[in-house]
Formats: structure tokens, C-alpha cells, sequence
């Protein structure tokens, strides 16, 4: 497990600059989602393990890979309200 965790760390040192590898590390992302900074981590070396990263990723490029996975993992919320199980507001009230 520590293998697998340094050869994800040298990948991760390899395709980003050092302004990168500081903000991928102490992304506020990982810390409140840690689940989002992974598939994060896992995306970056994915394309470098199929070469699609051609040099460093910088700190724009990698902005833009965690707005891209942002906007695919972003929920919509939906509020339904039955009046008909809160019976608070009635069509049968005469005045």
C-alpha cells in the first residue's frame, strides 16, 4: 500500500509543476470531499498513464480539470411539496 501511495506521489511529481502539486496537496477540495480530490488525483494519472498529458500541468490546467469534474459530479436539488399530505391549505373553507 505504501508502494502503490509513492508511485501515485512520483506520477503526481512528474506531470505537474510546483504550483500545481501545492494546490492538487492542499486543495481545499480534498479536505471537504476527499472523494472528489481523488477522482481528481485518479483522472491526473490516468491521462498521463495514456499520455494524453503532453508536458507539466500547471496551475490553470489543473483549475480547469476540477471545474470540469465539478460540473460532472454537481447534484440538483428538487423540493416537491404534496399539498395534499400537509392538508394545511384547504379549497373547502367557506367564509
Amino acid at each position: 500500500m505504501q508502494r502503490t501511495e509513492e508511485m501515485r506521489n512520483f506520477i503526481l511529481t512528474q506531470v505537474l509543476d510546483q504550483s500545481a502539486r501545492a494546490r492538487c496537496k492542499m486543495n481545499t477540495l480534498s479536505l471537504g470531499k476527499p472523494e472528489k480530490g481523488k477522482m481528481v488525483e485518479g483522472m491526473i494519472l490516468t491521462m498521463a498513464q495514456q499520455g494524453q498529458i503532453p508536458g507539466k500541468l500547471g496551475e490553470k490546467e489543473l483549475i480547469s480539470l476540477l471545474e470540469s469534474v465539478n460540473q460532472r459530479t454537481q447534484r440538483t436539488t428538487v423540493v416537491k411539496f404534496d399539498r395534499r399530505r400537509a392538508a394545511l391549505d384547504s379549497d373547502d373553507d367557506d367564509l
